[in-house]
């Protein structure tokens, strides 16, 4: 299995790599949902949304005076699993009973 990086250059040729992967039958996840979303066989990581906002909290925190430097680090706290069934099936993968009951998603 691969694991795609989640810099601009992967994520904006999102539907290239899935395109890929499909045609050479690569088993893939993809750390970003809309990899998933766009075909890919599963993502699982943090939601960029979340990074949004702490960018804006962190943001607000500076203009209000505050040293960058003083700043904590701040690592995700939420992890999505989300599983593309369609993908599965082309694969002609097994995905177990237990891991589609712990996705955060499954995509039919």
């Amino acid at each position: 299995m691969k694991n795609f990086a989640t810099d601009a250059f992967f994520f904006t040729r999102a539907q290239q790599f899935v395109v890929l992967t499909a045609r050479h039958a690569i088993p893939t996840p993809f750390s970003r949902f809309e990899f998933a979303a766009a075909g890919g066989l599963m993502s699982y990581g943090s939601n960029a949304d979340e990074y949004h906002r702490l960018a804006g909290v962190y943001a607000g925190r500076i203009l209000k005076g505050e040293k960058p430097g003083d700043l904590p680090i701040q690592l995700p706290t939420k992890f999505e699993l989300v599983i593309n069934l369609t993908m599965v099936r082309a694969l002609g993968l097994t995905v177990p009973a237990t891991l589609l009951a712990r996705a955060d998603e499954v995509i039919e």
